[in-house]
């Protein structure tokens, strides 16, 4: 597994920060406006922000003196990615069943 990878699998595996990345899969917020959502600190909220932003699913966008934060549209690739070399088991069990549900003979009664 790629070290991006690991760091995105690592912002994901926090409640509080997929919570986060639903917020603002509503809106871009600044950390003040994500901070209002939780009774946390404001420096516990940037602590999350920067993990998910080193996972890469958040950017940081300067805007005058605020720092507005925004999902990354393409942020959860890596996770895609990873899931779908499951794809394959899957499609392979489901052909076997397939296979075996067509070939079946029911005994005679």
């Amino acid at each position: 597994m790629p070290p991006h990878t690991q760091a995105t699998f690592r912002a994901l595996a926090d409640p509080t920060r997929r919570e986060i990345l639903h917020l603002l899969s509503a809106q871009d917020m600044t950390i003040a406006q994500v901070a209002e959502q939780f009774t946390m600190t404001r420096a516990a909220v940037k602590k999350h922000l920067t993990v998910l932003s080193d996972g890469g699913l958040i950017e940081v966008q300067p805007q005058g003196r605020e720092r507005v934060n925004r999902l990354r549209r393409d942020g959860m690739k890596p996770v895609i990615d990873w899931l779908t070399t499951f794809d394959i088991f899957w499609d392979d069990r489901l052909a076997a069943l397939k296979s075996a549900i067509e070939t079946y003979e029911a005994p005679d009664d």
